[in-house]
């Protein structure tokens, strides 16, 4: 459900410290003040990550994303924060906030939430190559400004990822849009209130968790949710396992296997690795999902397929779940099942051989029965990477339309 873009390299960056008095600060966080300092979204350090001008955003995205769309040059921040893990408890995150060289004081803003990425350098925050730090530039060029949590556990942050935890993904992306908004304050510069939600793949469903969060629950004080864009999720994620399971997806022991090794940490899962894991990579898999391995270096130690990878109890488990699993993907399953009040577009490829298709038709019959207006669009037969990149064009379009009725 990702990229899987392996390439690394990492960019010194340096302190910014800037800061305009004379502005009032954010309701939900004064700077320096013991309450800022002890809530989710406080700005614990800032690293610029990046300086282009329009002319070098566009040979960054040159191959990749189309670039026709550019029209500024942009600075990229490093940001790390504190923020909540699964349990609830206080930890720290990172993510990119990347802010255009437009002129403009009041920005429009983006929350760009990203897909399954196992090894934690390789985000937006840390990888300048990354696909993810290419899209954030790509909608910083437009105008907006950009938050790209990198999650919990991933980047610079503190602890494991838990992959795809509802509560987790959600405090990670609304407090990094409350220490983006500390951070643009202290540069002379305002987010507006409503923002735009966009992701790819696992940031499909994660665009749909963060956007409820945003519109139902109140989930911040000021930011309130102004669209939503999701790409190519698993909307379904129990159809998804179990596709997995049966060996129906490409990748399917890579994915199911970062599924279990993360479930289990966060929720207990099974006792021991040889309860899941067959003979030799029962001692080996969960060393391989500890953040500091590659994809390649997990592809090259690991079997493709489920069946050599999993035990068929466990296999049985996953294509039939009860209990603690069944409940523990309840949410995941209903990410799209309530109403958004905002414009609502769901990007998807039929050529997608990662997440099928069906799962957009799955989040879109929900928003139907919900009452939901929305518009899925199949981008052509593109397979999962390939599908974002061309929803990537017609997202900025959508997101210049949808901004003319706030």
């Amino acid at each position: 459900m990702t990229l899987w873009r392996t390439k690394i390299r990492i960019l010194a960056g340096v302190a910014v410290l800037g800061g305009v008095a004379a502005l009032p600060a954010p309701v939900s966080a004064v700077a320096g003040s013991h309450s800022e300092r002890a809530q989710g979204g406080a700005v614990v350090s800032v690293e610029q990550a990046a300086d282009l001008t329009a002319e070098e955003v566009a040979r960054e995205l040159q191959g990749e994303i189309d670039s026709s769309q550019v029209r500024y040059g942009v600075t990229a921040y490093r940001v790390t924060y504190r923020t909540t893990d699964s349990a609830g408890a206080p930890t720290t995150a990172s993510q990119l906030v990347v802010l255009p060289k437009n002129g403009a004081r009041h920005l429009s803003t983006v929350s760009w939430l990203h897909g399954t990425t196992v090894y934690r350098k390789d985000v937006a925050s840390e990888n300048p190559k990354s696909n993810d730090r290419l899209v954030a530039l790509l909608f910083a060029s437009t105008g907006r400004a950009v938050s790209a949590p990198d999650y919990v556990g991933l980047g610079s942050g503190e602890g494991f990822h838990p992959y795809g935890d509802p509560r987790a993904t959600v405090a990670a992306s609304v407090d990094g849009l409350r220490a983006a908004r500390t951070f643009a304050h202290r540069n002379g510069r305002e987010l507006k209130r409503k923002v735009q939600v966009s992701g790819f793949s696992q940031g499909g469903p994660a665009t749909m968790l963060v956007g409820r969060a945003l519109q139902q629950k109140g989930a911040d004080r000021y930011f309130r949710l102004g669209a939503l864009a999701p790409v190519s999720g698993p909307y379904n994620l129990s159809a998804f396992e179990a596709d997995a399971a049966d060996d129906k997806i490409v990748k399917s022991g890579l994915y199911l296997a970062y599924f279990a090794t993360a479930w289990n940490k966060t929720y207990g899962l099974y006792t021991s690795p040889g309860d899941v894991f067959r003979s030799p990579y029962d001692s080996k898999v969960e060393v391989l999902f500890d953040g500091h391995h590659t994809t390649g270096q997990i592809a090259s130690a690991l079997p493709a397929a489920s069946k050599d990878l999993f035990t068929e109890d466990f296999l049985n488990k996953i294509r039939k779940p009860d209990g603690l699993l069944k409940d523990k993907l309840r949410p995941m399953d209903n990410t799209c099942n309530w109403r958004p009040n905002v414009p609502v577009e769901i990007f998807h490829g039929r050529g997608d051989k990662d997440v099928d298709f069906s799962h957009a038709e799955y989040c879109a019959d929900q928003l139907t029965r919900n009452g939901a207006a929305h518009r899925l669009i199949d981008v052509g037969n593109y397979d999962h990477n390939g599908s974002v990149r061309q929803a990537l064009p017609r997202i900025v379009r959508f997101f210049d339309e949808s901004a003319k009725t706030d």
